[in-house]
């Protein structure tokens, strides 16, 4: 729905909630205060904004307490405004957020055909241990409420956070596990390119090596020179893996709006595997080399 303020408009969802649901989603008041029990009973037009809304909707500094807003072409006058809370699990932006009294969406936005109508109700238990108690006494009144006889089944769904939270984690591992292994199998095929380059490498500078060996150079010498090759070959291969991670992600956030977090850490820690691999899959050519003799090395054509 579109939020108006003075030239500027925003399109994000109206929450209609009773005060007790801002406290139990534990939203804190940045600016003014929750809606009052009179502006519920009366179906004040009062409005609470996200941080997201301000940004969009008021100039930097602007002070928005006391300012008029529009929805649905009718003025609401702000009276709190919210502390941040970012992102949640899901990239989803926890402060593109508007909330009005329930009873002032009931009566002069929705209209009479949604009179009494809840979409969604939350509770809170004082302990996880009593989560299920809880959960149960809701469904026994719902029921109760709705006249469902007991060969019925529910006409209504009761979620359990910590049971979301759990099936949350499960996805969240598996989306681990299944990247894991497409970066395992990237890696395995990139270091068993980077094994066959050296080979070839190895094949092709018989002679080089050969001389190299005839005026001084130790086995280690052309070992260490191999290895080093690798370990370049590699480290660019991360370095043009990290940056197009980076521009990736930089894609989806502009365009799907996800969040994305960048760290240096981990950013090192690629270029290091990166490296590692080069290290490993570069020892049998490196190692090849290093072993052959110098006098068949200068007959090679």
């Amino acid at each position: 729905m579109q939020v108006v303020h003075e030239n500027k408009n925003w399109f994000t969802t109206i929450n209609a909630v009773s005060p007790d649901y801002l406290v139990i989603r534990a939203w804190t008041a940045l600016n003014g205060e929750f809606f009052t029990q009179t502006e519920m009973d009366t179906a004040a037009k009062v409005v609470l904004l996200g941080n997201t809304i301000l940004k969009n909707l008021f100039e930097p500094g602007e002070d928005p307490m006391g300012a008029m807003i529009r929805i649905k072409n009718m003025p609401f006058k702000v009276v709190g405004t919210l502390e941040a809370k970012g992102y949640d699990t899901r990239g989803n932006d926890q402060d593109d957020v508007v909330f009005i009294p329930f009873t002032t969406a009931e009566r002069k936005i929705m209209g009479t055909k949604f009179m009494g109508s809840i979409g969604a109700g939350y509770l809170s238990a004082e302990s996880p241990e009593q989560m299920a108690q809880v959960v149960d006494e809701v469904q026994r009144v719902l029921r109760q409420r709705h006249k469902l006889r007991p060969d019925q089944d529910d006409d209504f769904t009761v979620r359990n956070q910590i049971d979301i939270a759990k099936v949350q984690e499960g996805t969240s591992e598996s989306m681990k596990l299944m990247l894991l292994a497409v970066a395992s199998i990237s890696l395995l095929v990139g270091g068993i390119g980077i094994m066959n380059i050296l080979l070839v490498s190895v094949t092709e500078r018989t002679r080089e090596i050969g001389i190299r060996m005839a005026v001084g150079a130790k086995r280690r010498h052309i070992l260490l020179q191999f290895l080093v090759e690798a370990v370049v070959l590699s480290a660019m291969g991360g370095l043009i893996g990290v940056g197009l991670g980076v521009a990736g992600a930089q894609a989806a956030s502009n365009i799907a709006g996800w969040p994305t977090i960048i760290s240096a850490d981990i950013l090192l820690i690629a270029f290091g595997f990166s490296a590692l691999v080069g290290i490993f899959f570069g020892l049998y050519p490196a190692n090849k080399a290093s072993q052959l003799n110098p006098i068949e090395a200068l007959r090679y054509e």
